[in-house]
């Protein structure tokens, strides 16, 4: 058995939020239940706050579907006529931005003290980066022994999990940009300090003294990072008050 993630990057017609956001927690989560070796499935929506503030952010919305499977090349392709639900309903954008990229991770969830494990995720950060020709056993060795375990550790980030591009794709099949999966948990009231803490520890000028060690030149600098807000299920707002929903109805957070 192994791990798979399938990231579904994408827009919403204008009008439609609520629809999707009913339809993802009503019959789509309905149907991915009944899948085999299905674990799980969230929405997230793409933050104002961004590490790397120039890059563009072409998708609004991202759902992550996570599964564990012995025979994926069997089990991940069903996912497609689900998704595939939503665009036949016209609740995905027609604007040429649309990608499904399926990752076969290297292991679950790796936690940092951080992490509070009885309370919800905040959101999410994924990177779709690469490693430099010749160096993956390097760049593997980086990220697991010494990057994660940084990054992680940056306050308001809790876990890490990463992977890579998996043979078998969902169609639409598109290219690809990433050939590497980095995603980053977070659990932060204050989206802003986390990125900003994180940027000074990697530039060694951190007001906490804490300095990242020089980024392993087996990493690609092709590469894209997005940061994410979680809007499915059930969230907290500050003060403690449980909404289930779109965070975008929460004063402050449209």
């Amino acid at each position: 058995m192994a791990l798979y993630t399938t990231i579904h990057l994408h827009n919403v017609p204008s009008g439609k939020e609520a629809d999707y956001a009913a339809f993802f927690d009503g019959a789509h989560r309905q149907s991915m239940n009944r899948l085999r070796g299905f674990k799980g499935a969230d929405r997230y929506e793409v933050t104002p706050e961004q590490i790397m503030a120039d890059i563009p952010q072409p998708w609004r919305y991202m759902s992550v579907y996570d599964f564990e499977l012995a025979s994926p090349e069997i089990d991940l392709p069903a996912l497609g006529p689900l998704i595939a639900d939503a665009r036949d309903g016209g609740l995905v954008a027609d604007d040429g931005t649309e990608r499904l990229f399926t990752y076969k991770l290297f292991g679950d969830w790796k936690g940092s003290p951080n992490w509070e494990r009885d309370k919800p995720l905040s959101g999410v950060s994924i990177i779709l980066g690469n490693y430099v020709p010749g160096r993956y056993r390097e760049y593997q060795d980086w990220y697991e022994n010494v990057h994660s375990l940084e990054v992680a550790n940056v306050p308001g980030h809790v876990a890490m999990k990463r992977g890579e591009l998996c043979d078998i794709q969902i169609e639409p099949r598109h290219y690809c940009p990433g050939d590497q999966l980095v995603m980053t948990a977070q659990q932060s009231d204050d989206l802003t300090f986390t990125i900003n803490d994180f940027g000074m520890r990697a530039a060694g000028m951190s007001p906490s003294g804490i300095a990242m060690e020089p980024r392993s030149k087996a990493g690609s600098i092709a590469r894209t990072v997005h940061y994410f807000r979680k809007i499915s299920g059930t969230e907290f707002w500050p003060g403690g008050v449980a909404y289930a929903g779109d965070w975008s109805a929460y004063p402050g957070r449209g």
